[in-house]
């Protein structure tokens, strides 16, 4: 194994590292300062020689020699000459050779390469070139009037009518100027017209706004009448429109027949919308059968609910059942164009997809299909109301042809809802009886119709106190679609009137987690948590209710009545002084207010307030008993006397009144007068102890013979009197013991009978009272134009109720 083994030698004869120490005596720079030739070839032309190159050892290359040492010395070349680029008395040499790399001649002893400058700093910013010729001036004079054109044309959407008039008046005369300046200079033909045309049109538009349509029509003749505005003709249309606001019909059907002259029949939309207009302009007018033609031509061209709805309303005009019944069919085949419920069924489970349905379902173009669903539907439905009395014998009859002609087009879901339409229909005419007949029809078919019906249903029931039959049906709607709000609140309205409040609450508060817009559920909801005491919620319920209806006269005398009950009369007169401005003719309301002020000790403004009332109803005993009051008490008697005598008028069989009157007249120093009354009294109540009295006291004061008669008939008045008093005290003890006795068995006849009137709703409220008609019953019609809910007795007619009796006129105005 040993002869592998090579020891290692004791002495390295070849040294790998050899001869790297070794070096030439050239480069030895230690002495090069002392050295004088060294010193004297770098100082003169000989150092300037270029420098010899230099071997390294064991290489065969030549290498270049490095150009300087740093600031000590420099090198030679070979010769003793000194380097190129060498300092030389502390300037450096210029390299004309490399100048174009950077170095200059200025170049100094210590500075850095910087061929690019970025020593020196940013570049100072270029001057703005300064132009005075004019076509620059027009160029910037032009970029104004659009600019102001267009701050006009902002202010306009924002509301600012007059800013954006005041800014396009300032754009006409700011490309007047304009106009004038480049006429000097340039040709006509060079001119802006689209500028020119741009700024008068919407300075017309500005005016139009501001309803100055004499300055509109002017400037929009000035753009028609010049032969330059290609599409000036269009706006003739325009004129047309403002002629029809001004009810110049003549002169609007014109300009209409002018502009759809120069429309060509490329633009078919803009043609159909003109002739639209020239037909509502033929309506106003009265001249049903031009307007017919207008619609007919629509309706073969392109046909369309709206021009469909007009021609029924012309056809109904001139009462021509069988063009009516026609219409009525083109109406309904006229193409919806939306399929809104099957593109959002998910036909499989997947998670994307049904997401993506989700968030489409109530997208902005979801919501513009559902308005012309919605719309369509409201055409349809107040069509067949308008023409079923007038195309057969009957309404019932009319309306049932106009069913079957619903059945069979594509709007079928509409055939159910024309026949709850129907019913309401009978409501509104007070046949109550054909109403249930139909309603009744409902209640085998599908969940939505039925609940519909059964509310109705329930909601006629309730009105009648036949509260068995509206629990029932007021079930059955909720059975059948749990999501109605208007069948939860009969349902609660049942619960109500039975007095369970709480859990009428319940329902109502569910009512309102399906739609929190059910304003008749929030009220009742109100009403029970003000049977339950608990007023606070009852407050904040009724406060959320005014906020929705600000105009409610219920809601505003239920929070009268709240801060009365929380002992706040100033607020209780604050809400009464809101609901005067509602209802400034309503008796009861005034004499509320009266009645607060006179709590609060403000006896003129409860005067004013009790006047107000008796003018508008003089047959308010209360009222008249203040009124005559407060006459005795600032001492004229004898107005009092104009109010006691209405009261005697009004009771003639209460000896109160008349003994009053009489009083008057004996306060006011009138006796005879006074006299003559208590012997009229004397007449009428013979046994009336204080007409007796005062007529002794009379007579006694007079000197007048009949006061010994007086005074026999006052002694048997009183005896009779006495003798009565103690018959009814016995009889009261009688009966004491008698409810004692049979306190196991029942009450009496007469104790039956006071329970029963006390528990009769008192009739100084108007808008409340004890009774189950303070609640509002509710009805549904789900589709179609809502007809007038019918209401109980604590609600009034509104201006909205008014407003849905009318028919559409407002689809006889242009677009």
């Amino acid at each position: 194994m040993m002869q592998n083994v090579h020891p290692a030698p004791e002495k390295n004869e070849d040294d790998l590292y050899s001869g790297y120490n070794d070096y030439n005596p050239m480069f030895d720079t230690e002495d090069l300062e002392n050295d004088v030739a060294f010193q004297q070839a770098a100082r003169t032309s000989h150092g300037r020689r270029p420098p010899v190159t230099a071997k390294i050892p064991g290489t065969s290359s030549p290498r270049p020699l490095a150009t300087g040492f740093g600031s000590k010395a420099t090198l030679t070349s070979s010769m003793g000459r000194p380097m190129t680029g060498a300092i030389q008395d502390g300037v450096s040499r210029p390299m004309t050779a490399v100048q174009a790399a950077g170095y200059t001649k200025a170049t100094v002893r210590g500075s850095s390469f910087d061929p690019l400058g970025q020593a020196k700093g940013p570049a100072s910013p270029l001057e703005k070139k300064t132009s005075d010729s004019l076509e620059e001036k027009m160029r910037q004079l032009e970029k104004k009037v659009n600019d102001l054109v267009e701050e006009s044309c902002v202010a306009n959407s924002c509301g600012d009518l007059k800013l954006a008039l005041d800014r396009a008046k300032e754009a006409g005369r700011q490309e007047r100027e304009l106009l004038r300046q480049r006429e000097q200079i340039t040709p006509p033909e060079s001119i802006n017209l689209d500028l020119t045309y741009t700024v008068l049109l919407n300075l017309a538009s500005q005016y139009v706004a501001n309803e100055m349509y004499a300055e509109a029509l002017t400037t929009y003749q000035v753009i028609v009448k010049n032969k330059m505005f290609s599409n000036g003709g269009i706006l003739k249309v325009n004129m047309g429109n403002i002629y029809l606001k001004q009810r110049n019909y003549s002169k609007a059907i014109k300009f209409y027949r002018m502009a759809l002259d120069q429309i060509t029949s490329s633009h078919k939309q803009m043609r159909i919308k003109i002739m639209e207009n020239i037909g509502v302009a033929f309506i106003k007018t009265g001249q049903y059968v031009d307007a017919i033609s207008s619609f007919e031509e629509i309706m073969s061209i392109s046909p369309n609910l709206k021009a469909g709805f007009n021609l029924i309303l012309c056809y109904f005009a001139i009462g021509n059942g069988e063009q009516m019944k026609k219409a009525f069919k083109n109406l309904i085949e006229v193409p919806l164009e939306v399929d809104y419920e099957e593109k959002y069924i998910s036909l499989n489970e997947d998670l994307h997809t049904n997401l993506l349905i989700e968030a489409i379902k109530n997208d902005s173009l979801s919501q513009i299909e559902r308005e012309r669903k919605s719309l369509a539907e409201e055409y349809i439905m107040t069509a067949a109301k308008l023409i079923a009395p007038a195309i057969e014998t009957s309404f019932a009859v009319g309306y049932d042809w106009c069913v079957d002609a619903v059945k069979a087009s594509h709007y079928v879901e509409l055939a159910n809802d024309l026949e709850i339409n129907k019913a309401t229909t009978y409501l509104r005419q007070q046949n109550f009886n054909q109403a249930l007949e139909t309603l009744k029809m409902f209640e085998k078919k599908d969940s939505r119709v039925k609940s519909a019906a059964a509310t109705n249903l329930s909601f006629l029931y309730y009105l009648g106190n036949e509260l068995e039959q509206a629990t029932n049906y007021a079930d059955l709607a909720v059975n059948s679609d749990r999501y109605n709000p208007a069948a939860l609140t009969n349902k609660g309205n049942t619960v109500f009137a039975n007095g369970d409040y709480e859990k009428a609450a319940e329902f109502y508060k569910e009512a309102l987690r399906n739609d929190s817009l059910c304003t008749e559920a929030l009220y009742n909801l109100g009403l029970a948590y003000k049977k339950l005491n608990r007023i606070d919620e009852a407050l904040d319920c009724f406060l959320k209710l005014h906020a929705i209806l600000p105009n409610s006269a219920q809601v505003l005398y239920q929070l009268a009545s709240i801060y009365q009950i929380m002992e706040d009369p100033n607020q209780a007169i604050e809400w009464l002084v809101q609901l005067i401005s509602v209802v400034p003719t309503d008796p009861h309301v005034l004499s509320k207010l009266g009645n607060l002020y006179d709590t609060e000790g403000d006896k003129s403004q409860a005067f004013h307030y009790y006047c107000e009332s008796y003018r508008y109803f003089p047959s308010n005993i209360e009222v008249i008993e203040w009124l005559g009051a407060y006459y005795i008490d600032t001492q004229f008697c004898e107005k009092a006397i104009e109010y006691f005598e209405r009261a005697a008028l009004i009771l003639p069989t209460q000896v109160k009144w008349q003994l009053m009157v009489a009083s008057c007249y004996r306060r006011s120093g009138n006796y005879q007068k006074a006299l003559e009354k208590y012997k009229i009294i004397h007449r009428k109540f013979p046994e009336n102890v204080e007409c007796l009295r005062f007529l002794v006291r009379l007579c006694t004061d007079m000197g007048l013979k009949e006061v010994q008669e007086y005074i026999t008939k006052l002694k048997k008045a009183e005896k009779l009197k006495e003798i009565r008093e103690q018959r009814v005290k016995s009889g009261r003890d009688g009966s004491a013991r008698s409810r004692k006795e049979g306190s196991d068995t029942g009450g009496t006849k007469g104790e039956r009978l006071s329970a029963k009137l006390k528990a009769l709703p008192g009739t100084s409220e108007p808008y409340e009272s004890s009774s189950n008609k303070e609640i509002d019953a509710s009805y549904t019609d789900p589709l179609g134009p809502q007809p007038e809910r019918p209401k109980t007795a604590a609600r009034k007619r509104t201006e909205e109720d008014d407003f849905a009796d009318e028919e559409l006129g407002e689809d006889l105005l242009p677009e």
